[in-house]
């Protein structure tokens, strides 16, 4: 089973029917997401509509190491922060509700880039990302194929939450912090090997190499900011229905529960709460304000363009 993504080349060429498609799709995910964030419900709306909006006037920068759903994150992330360090230089010295103080919100201020921008730095340092980002990737796609959901697990506690070895082994039921240890080493051996397959000439190894050391502290390449970064352990949107419906097995169904409730993905924990939200339409008035501001802007860059030839 796989969800629909949209035709990147037809976005880039601002094909009317593929961004209101896009619309439709996405704009429960994102209110979800904004409505953990933001109180104001007329404010959650227009976060929501200049999030889509600067989706289309971003487009050709897409970069395809993410995924669009990353893209249109990042910048709902963008313009949720935006609205709220305004809100909050209005009323400086006034609590901050709490819908404003959620896990995870002081994070999403660190960085103001979309994904497609998040990596900066020397063309090594990019190349080093984008490698990483692929190769755990794929890393987590060959392991949720063999079963193995205590590894995976065991690999996202150190990686996307920065725990160490004795911290891990108890609550994954292990024997003790060695056996943490020899997960981790198979797994970066196993990852070595991968990018050595991506990186045939090896120069980028050798920084993987430092990136994953115990010693690194805050590296060009950065193996728990590559995975943090490129979401690359979220479960298809179809994983996360199944789990709230409880018909997953136990393997999937304790890594899918450890990634929301302890690694609190905030795609995924949106993405669930777009799939409990009642289908009653009550965002249809929102789509067709969006849809109809969409279609407005892709018709005036459409004229705009006709008049430069």
């Amino acid at each position: 089973m796989s969800e629909w993504t949209p035709d990147i080349a037809h976005l880039r060429a601002f094909d009317d029917e593929e961004w209101l498609r896009v619309e439709r799709a996405f704009c429960g995910r994102l209110m979800a997401y904004v409505a953990r964030r933001v109180a104001d419900a007329q404010a959650r709306e227009d976060i929501v509509q200049e999030a889509f909006l600067g989706a289309v006037r971003g487009i050709e920068s897409f970069d395809p190491v993410y995924t669009f759903e990353q893209y249109l994150f990042g910048i709902c992330r963008n313009r949720a922060i935006d609205h709220l360090r305004r809100r909050n230089a209005v009323g400086a010295g006034q609590p901050v509700d709490s819908s404003e103080s959620l896990p995870g919100m002081e994070d999403l201020a660190v960085e103001d880039d979309t994904p497609s921008q998040i990596v900066h730095g020397t063309d090594l340092a990019d190349q080093g990302h984008h490698l990483l980002v692929g190769v755990l990737r794929e890393w987590v796609q060959e392991t949720w194929q063999q079963g193995e959901f205590t590894r995976l697990s065991v690999i996202e506690a150190l990686f996307a939450l920065g725990r160490r070895n004795r911290d891990v082994w108890e609550g994954f039921g292990l024997r003790d912090e060695t056996a943490v240890a020899g997960i981790k080493f198979r797994a970066l051996k196993r990852l070595r090997d991968l990018a050595l397959r991506r990186d045939g000439s090896g120069q980028l190894l050798g920084a993987m190499a430092d990136a994953t050391s115990d010693a690194a502290t805050r590296l060009d390449l950065d193996v728990a900011r590559a995975w943090r970064d490129g979401r690359v352990s979220c479960p298809a949107r179809y994983w996360l229905a199944r789990h709230d419906a409880g018909t997953l097995k136990e393997g999937p169904r304790t890594f899918v529960a450890f990634h929301l409730d302890e690694t609190a993905c905030p795609l995924c924990q949106a993405n669930l709460d777009d799939l409990r939200r009642s289908r009653d339409g009550d965002l249809d008035p929102l789509i067709e304000r969006m849809q109809a501001s969409t279609v407005q802007y892709l018709r005036s860059r459409a004229l705009g363009e006709g008049g430069d030839a």
